[in-house]
């Protein structure tokens, strides 16, 4: 990676090798254009795709394909209302209709009465080969036509569920882009506030966007990279936020050699030099944190993980190679009206940062104490925390599919629109239902294919209580323990509740895993950049206690003001691989310029002077970085809302109170201490005598600049 770093800083910085960069790059998107645009084709939207590997409810899934060549998933349509003869008569017209709908060898249920007389559902088999997203959506348009008054008619069952899953994802990669993209825009016109510079980072992430899409097609084609589309989206967000920090720290330090040195190229060599391995400890941090997500048994999360690690590394190339070579072909001017002379002064002579420095320094054993105490009382409201979501509740507006499922919840048996499924050997089949029929919960079961071979057959197992309830699940695991103890049956139980609760728990053994491996991964990266083992712990652990916070203010705002029932399984790992990982970055960038300032000046003046030189590029970043991942909060989807409420609000968090108080604090608090047992703390040891005290320092250095 040296090498890298060395040949990325030479090659930019050349007169002649800036235009074969940037020939280079050019050629690389013409070439990956079209591959760029694959990402679509390779994405799982199979059964699998979000459920746990080797799960009981996934080899269902998988065993499921053995039955028929043909496979059905049903629409179940619910007719509700008081006038209960003209929702007879809908329902009876709707049948004659909607017959040509059915698989083949299939046949449109008569409409089912419930037992309260006061609803109707009509089941439609659909042909999975077949377009099941224009077939719904035909359904809903008959059904919907020529309703009665006072009659009310939804589409839903587990092929109203899936299109309407698939129609919040379908223009998800759009949606995101573009929000993204403007979102960008207008904060690095505000950092920067220059009509042209803004557009040389965005300019980079694009091309970083291409290289990323066209790697995560060729990978996911030849090296079985797991897609989904939720990671698909994710995974442009994130390339916008970290291309941009990365952006910004390099164009801040380049900016600061243009004020020194009259060559612009031997400017970019330097700035690339200095701020790079800042920048190789931030991408290869996070990158091998979402990596660490392999570990992890939901495939959703797998899959998020090792995608968006392809995104960093192809943003941090990037952002080292054509955003050098683009600022160096384009000269000084492209910081109009701000242009950065030669020979004046990179900084003023007081900015906020330095005096939020002075405030630190004056006191910072209480300083650093007062952090902690806010961001405990924000982590105290973790504690109070619902886990899980139902799948009414998944959506922040709910569609046609989830009100279809309160409607059959409130008059029949809430799991007969969705029933669990059990696979077994057929010659066991009567011994599995008869032990499965005693199940409490469950209120009917009945045998509904066989394999060609004869070998295998299915039950269809209808539970009294919702398919996503609690109580459903508990029936589940009684369920599973009644056929799992029929000998020689090689019984399976699969189903919506089945797979949901094969999540949760997975969701559970993740976090158990892939937790310890995230903080020794981050930990090694920052012993290895800051040469130290005292700050890599204290500084891990003030990003642990920023998550915490994190979580818990955004679990006020989930109860208090957005109104959303609970957290998704997910969310806990999630939000602390991303958490950890990006915020750890501005940890990254602020020691390593406060380490490179110590040890010339000084551990007391280099933090200060690390604060005040790093100030507005980490803020500009951390706005940046949190305000695109709160374009999720737009979103329907409730699981990624609340993935964006909580990166954002840990984002902000770590840039302006962890960053800027808490670790400074710290380290002049415990002085050399800080740097044991590294070179600084033994420099230190030797220089300590006669060294001014803290507050004496910062005055001197704040009136040398006045």
């Amino acid at each position: 990676m040296r090498t890298l770093l060395k040949r990325a800083a030479s090659a930019p910085g050349s007169r002649t090798s800036k235009w074969l960069v940037l020939a280079a790059w050019l050629i690389l998107a013409v070439a990956l254009g079209p591959l760029a645009g694959k990402v679509g084709d390779v994405e799982e939207t199979g059964p699998n795709a979000f459920l746990p590997r080797g799960a009981e409810s996934a080899q269902v899934n998988t065993e499921l394909e053995r039955f028929r060549d043909d496979a059905v998933m049903p629409a179940v349509i619910v007719y509700t209302g008081q006038d209960s003869a003209a929702a007879a008569s809908k329902a009876a017209a709707d049948r004659t209709a909607l017959d040509r709908f059915a698989a083949e060898g299939e046949q449109v249920s008569q409409p089912l009465p419930s037992e309260d007389g006061e609803a109707l559902m009509t089941v439609v088999p659909l042909d999975t080969k077949g377009e099941v997203t224009d077939a719904v959506k035909e359904l809903r348009d008959i059904a919907g036509s020529n309703a009665p008054p006072g009659v009310d008619i939804e589409v839903g069952g587990p092929a109203g569920s899936l299109v309407d899953q698939v129609a919040v994802f379908a223009s998800l990669d759009s949606t995101l882009m573009i929000a993204t993209g403007l979102v960008v825009a207008v904060l690095l016109l505000i950092t920067y506030r220059s009509p042209v510079l803004w557009l040389f980072p965005l300019l980079s992430v694009g091309f970083a966007a291409v290289l990323t899409q066209a790697c995560t097609y060729l990978l996911a084609t030849y090296a079985n990279l797991p897609v989904d589309p939720q990671s698909a989206g994710i995974l442009m967000v994130l390339v916008f936020g970290v291309g941009t920090d990365y952006a910004l720290l390099l164009i801040a330090r380049y900016r600061e050699e243009l004020h020194r040195h009259e060559d612009r190229h031997a400017a970019m060599k330097i700035a690339l030099r200095r701020s790079g391995p800042a920048i190789l400890a931030s991408a290869g941090t996070v990158a091998v944190g979402l990596a660490c997500l392999a570990l992890a048994d939901i495939n959703s999360s797998r899959s998020m993980g090792l995608v968006g690690a392809v995104g960093v590394i192809c943003a941090f190339l990037a952002m080292i190679t054509i955003l050098p070579a683009l600022l160096v072909i384009a000269g000084r001017w492209v910081f109009w009206p701000f242009v950065p002379r030669s020979g004046t002064p990179a900084h003023r002579a007081t900015t906020i940062w330095s005096r939020i420095g002075s405030a630190v320094a004056r006191r910072p054993r209480w300083s650093w104490m007062m952090s902690v105490a806010v961001t405990g009382v924000l982590a105290l409201s973790a504690t109070g925390i619902n886990m899980g979501l139902t799948q009414s509740e998944m959506f922040q507006d709910k569609p046609e599919s989830v009100l279809a499922q309160e409607r059959i919840s409130a008059h029949y048996p809430s799991g007969a629109s969705d029933p669990a499924k059990v696979i077994t050997a057929a010659g066991r089949a009567a011994e599995v239902k008869a032990a499965a029929s005693d199940v409490d919960g469950v209120a009917r079961v009945e045998e509904t294919d066989r394999t060609a071979d004869g070998e295998l057959s299915t039950l269809s197992v209808v539970l009294e209580d919702a398919p996503d309830s609690p109580a459903a699940k508990d029936s589940i695991d009684r369920l599973r323990e009644a056929v799992h103890a029929v000998g020689g049956a090689d019984a399976l139980v699969g189903g919506t509740t089945a797979q949901t609760l094969d999540t949760q728990r997975a969701a559970d053994r993740d976090l158990r895993t892939v937790i310890p491996v995230v903080l020794l991964v981050v930990l090694l990266v920052l012993i290895l950049l800051l040469r130290a083992l005292v700050a890599p712990l204290l500084l891990l652990a003030t990003v642990v206690l920023s998550y915490f916070a994190a979580l818990g203010a955004s679990n006020l705002l989930f109860e208090h003001v957005l109104g959303f029932a609970g957290v998704d399984w997910s969310i806990p790992l999630m939000g602390f691989v991303f958490l950890v990982a990006l915020g750890i970055d501005y940890n990254i960038f602020l020691m390593h310029r406060v380490r490179e300032e110590a040890l010339g000046i000084g551990h007391a003046r280099g933090v200060l002077e690390g604060l005040t030189s790093t100030g507005g590029v980490i803020t500009s970043a951390g706005v940046v970085l949190a305000a695109t991942f709160a374009v999720f909060a737009g979103l329907p989807l409730v699981t990624m809302a609340q993935m964006g409420v909580i990166v954002g609000i840990g984002v902000l968090l770590d840039t302006f109170l962890i960053r800027t108080v808490l670790v400074p604090a710290l380290a002049l608090d415990l002085g050399r201490w800080f740097w044991w047992p590294g070179r600084l703390f033994r420099s230190t040891e030797r220089r300590s005598a006669g060294q001014p005290a803290v507050t004496d320092a910062l005055a001197e250095r704040i009136s040398s600049r006045s």
